[in-house]
């Protein structure tokens, strides 16, 4: 569980609500728990091109800024239609406010580790320390042990932390925590799976790919790569494999594993012929997996939910975040 989590978490809730606010959609999730068993109580969405101020296209990727008047207005919509009544809510922050990043640092004591990765975060990210906020985790190695610490780092600008709390109360929610959108799809599609899988996110102005290895959240890349258009889906899915292939030669080569397998998620993985063309041009198992496989619902909703699910996956996986399931 992410920091954010951890920080937040001052009782273990029956229910959560899971938001993904995105460049061209919102997505809402009400998901529950008793023991081990999770249901999916409600569900909804709207798309709308006014949830940014500014075209996401921009150059600089903060420049993105949310309607601070419709978005919350938007959501309380959902709510509405979708009767969802827990207040307790989970946001995943979008990639393109988010920067992500992995590096060692050498031995040492637990209580040593934060300084060290404070120190290290500098190096790395192009905002000013003080102007964001950071979660890591440790992927690899333990503290006080021999062996250098492998350490994933997300770095948020407290600007975008403020605008999602002022969201959230003005949709008349209570933030319970936020997450990067990379772990909470790590979590929704990949946590139980003890191989190395390559997800990614592809979106409608820009993609995401995701390392997750034995369930770790261990690398996050984010790209210029947009949702497909009519037309020849080798010309336009040929940027994608060649890049797909660069980051499992990358991992390879620093990590000494090979990619098992690739998820596709995001709106288009239920693009016609998508599948069938990555399995064959990566020569490997190519999977659109369903982010509501595991939860209960009512049987009638099995078709709709398998089509909906790729644009889901996020927000489920920061409801199930804040539900703290094993």
């Amino acid at each position: 569980m992410s920091n954010f989590l951890k920080n937040l978490r001052l009782f273990l809730p029956k229910r959560m609500v899971g938001v993904d606010i995105g460049t061209s959609a919102i997505k809402i999730v009400e998901v529950s728990h008793w023991g081990h068993g999770k249901t999916l109580e409600n569900y909804g969405q709207i798309t709308s091109g006014a949830i940014y101020k500014d075209s996401p296209l921009a150059i600089e990727r903060s420049s993105r800024v949310l309607a601070s008047d419709f978005v919350p207005l938007a959501i309380k919509g959902i709510l509405e239609e979708a009767k969802i009544k827990t207040k307790e809510a989970i946001f995943s922050i979008p990639d393109f406010y988010t920067f992500c990043t992995s590096f060692d640092i050498p031995p040492m004591p637990e209580n040593e580790i934060a300084g060290a990765v404070q120190y290290n975060a500098s190096q790395y990210v192009t905002l000013p320390i003080k102007e964001v906020t950071l979660d890591w985790q440790i992927i690899s190695g333990n503290p006080g042990g021999s062996t250098p610490l492998k350490i994933f780092l997300v770095a948020v600008p407290n600007q975008v932390i403020q605008e999602y709390q002022a969201i959230a109360k003005n949709a008349g929610l209570e933030l319970y925590a936020m997450e990067a959108e990379a772990t909470a799809i790590a979590r929704a599609l990949v946590k139980n799976n003890k191989k190395t899988v390559c997800v990614m996110d592809i979106g409608v102005q820009s993609s995401t790919v995701n390392i997750v290895d034995a369930g770790i959240l261990k690398r996050s890349y984010s790209f210029n790569f947009q949702s497909a258009k009519p037309g020849d889906l080798e010309f336009w899915a040929a940027p994608l494999v060649m890049e797909l292939k660069n980051i499992s030669a990358e991992f390879l080569q620093s990590e000494q594993k090979q990619v098992e397998e690739y998820y596709i998620t995001g709106g288009t993985a239920n693009l016609p012929g998508l599948q069938d063309y990555l399995t064959k041009a990566l020569g490997k198992t190519v999977v659109v997996p369903n982010c509501f496989a595991d939860f209960l619902y009512p049987p009638i909703l099995e078709s709709k939910l398998r089509q909906m699910a790729p644009s889901f996956s996020a927000a489920i996986g920061v409801a199930l975040g804040g539900l703290e399931i094993p």
